[in-house]
């Protein structure tokens, strides 16, 4: 079993920058990848991004140049620094966890995902 917690949401304006993190609690899988969802009401969450075991990453499109994802081992926590904000960027993130590697890890989909944490809020202001 895994408990993810997320952290780092907040208010900011339009170009500012937050860094979300996400620890993880329990045993993490050797073969794995972990990512950042958002959703906003009425809407399907949609894959921000993801990293796997290796560092192999995938970034929406919206988002390619302006966020990166990146972990920390020995912390256990997942980041995602987002900068140069943008209003639709509002929405609240979440992070997850897939114990085993599958297309999910490298698309965006939320199949595949074991592991959900209770999401942390942006709102970005013009």
């Amino acid at each position: 079993q895994l408990q993810l917690v997320e952290s780092g949401g907040g208010s900011v304006q339009v170009g500012g920058s937050l860094r979300l993190s996400c620890a993880v609690f329990g045993y993490m899988f050797s073969r794995y990848c972990m990512g950042w969802f958002r959703q906003v009401p009425g809407k399907e969450r949609e894959g921000v991004a993801v990293i796997d075991g290796a560092g192999s990453t995938y970034y929406a499109d919206s988002v390619k140049g302006r966020f990166t994802i990146s972990q920390d081992h020995a912390k256990n926590t997942l980041y995602l620094q987002m900068n140069s904000l943008k209003p639709e960027d509002t929405a609240m993130y979440y992070c997850a966890a897939a114990v085993l590697l599958g297309s999910w890890c490298y698309d965006g989909s939320r199949d595949g995902y074991n592991y959900w944490g209770q999401g942390t809020q942006v709102t970005v202001s013009s």
